[in-house]
């Protein structure tokens, strides 16, 4: 290739790569109140309780502690929302199916060792003592 075109390119090149890094909008952010932030989560966080609560399994499991469902439900729908938040905060804490990861590390160790051992061939890595 020549120079000549090289150059053309090389300039052609620069002058889009700058035009691209020119921000296109600007955003622009404001003060919101407490008030504010609360009146647009609170309903989201008061329906992800009221979801909860209407899950048969949970349904089941306060029915065995000897509360009423229905109780239970008039009491969410009593909550601040602060209370709810909080409640919120602690489902988010909750883990969903159990430590998943602790069981993987430890079928992945057992199946490891029984590899090195010769019992299996299950990674290509390993070498087996046998």
């Amino acid at each position: 290739m020549s120079t000549r075109f090289m150059q053309i390119t090389s300039r052609y090149t620069l002058a889009l790569m700058l035009c691209f890094m020119l921000p296109l909008q600007t955003a622009q952010a404001g003060m919101v109140s407490t008030e504010q932030v609360a009146a647009q989560s609170s309903p989201d966080q008061r329906a992800r309780v009221v979801i909860f609560m209407e899950r048969e399994e949970v349904r089941n499991a306060l029915a065995s502690h000897g509360v009423n469902p229905t109780e239970a439900s008039a009491r969410v729908a009593a909550l601040t929302d602060a209370e709810i938040a909080g409640l919120n905060q602690k489902l988010d804490e909750l883990p969903a199916g159990g430590d998943i990861l602790g069981i993987l590390f430890t079928i992945f160790i057992v199946l490891l060792i029984t590899d090195i051992l010769g019992f299996t061939k299950v990674f290509p890595f390993t070498r087996s003592i046998r």
